[in-house]
């Protein structure tokens, strides 16, 4: 009697497995970050996208999700991340922002919900047999939210640059994000995953860097300080370092009250480059079934032995 319970279990422990999928995962991402705003970019004007961006500028990130897959093409992702911004104009070969002299580093949280659309799948790796390790292709896209504030330095401490209004404005710490992107990941052994993702956040905000529009007049010197930080020894270095400027821009006078601090026209933008691990949870999933059945196998039916009965 006890081998026949024995058998009985082990047959539903085995039923049981074959129809079930990790169809959920939860797992971390560290990787690297950086933005594209006012501070950094090139010798001439602005571009668009990552060409404009200070490689030497990347800083990091680290998170969490949890995903579920809905059905054989889509699932969905919810992340929590933590990400460092940072930018110096010191660092630009473009003389009008060198003489700018600013500088900002922004510690952001961000909360975002991804729908992701598988569009390539190899489900045996290796062509094992044993179906333990699958690799998918995948875009995605979505909306999220991040907390951001801004902070500049100045002899050697750093200042909470949005309750200052820099630029006579006020502007929320709280704004809205749309990532967008492409990554894959691997299943190992059936219980782990490792992945790769790229995303890019377009933004509705132009102060990820406290910078935007003109320079104002301040009464209060620290804030004066943090928005006009450029000086005439800077500005006569920056001529002798390009000869081809002559006379001309920059000058003290370029960063008077006024004059065009940032760009107004475009809003900040940030990326990110994660690796991803998670562990993957066995469960029921109907539509691994219906798509998938040609993996999992069918059931043999059993033939019913007949004795003769003398």
């Amino acid at each position: 009697m006890q081998k026949v319970l024995v058998t009985i279990f082990l047959s539903l422990l085995t039923s049981i497995s074959a129809y079930s999928q990790y169809y959920v995962d939860y797992g971390f991402s560290v990787g690297a970050s950086n933005y594209l705003g006012e501070m950094g970019g090139g010798i001439g004007e602005r571009r668009s996208g990552p060409a404009d961006m200070k490689l030497n500028y990347t800083r990091w990130n680290l998170g969490g999700f949890y995903r579920y897959r809905i059905s054989n093409r889509f699932g969905v992702k919810g992340t929590l991340n933590y990400v460092r911004l940072s930018g110096d104009d010191s660092q630009t070969l473009n003389p009008n922002r060198k003489g700018r002299n600013l500088n900002f580093k922004n510690d952001m949280i961000e909360a975002a919900a991804h729908l992701e659309l598988y569009v390539y799948k190899v489900n045996d790796v290796g062509g094992t047999g044993r179906y333990s390790s699958d690799f998918n292709l995948y875009l995605f896209g979505g909306v999220g939210a991040f907390y951001s504030n801004p902070k500049g330095e100045l002899d050697g401490q750093w200042y909470s640059l949005q309750p200052l209004k820099t630029e006579g404005t006020s502007y929320s710490k709280i704004n809205l994000a749309i990532p967008a992107g492409i990554g894959f990941y691997y299943t190992i052994n059936r219980k782990y995953r490792l992945g790769l993702e790229a995303s890019w956040r377009t933004t509705f905000t132009d102060y990820i860097d406290d910078v935007s529009d003109k320079y104002v007049t301040h009464t209060d010197p620290l804030t004066a300080q943090l928005a006009n930080k450029t000086n005439q020894e800077l500005i006569t270095q920056i001529h002798m370092d390009n000869p081809d400027l002559n006379n001309g821009s920059p000058q003290v006078t370029t960063y008077n009250p006024g004059k065009k601090r940032g760009d107004p026209e475009h809003n900040d933008s940030y990326a990110t480059v994660t690796v991803n691990f998670s562990w993957a949870i066995r469960g029921r999933s109907k539509f691994y079934r219906a798509k998938n059945s040609w993996v999992l196998g069918k059931k043999k039916r059993k033939r019913r032995k007949s004795r003769a009965k003398f």
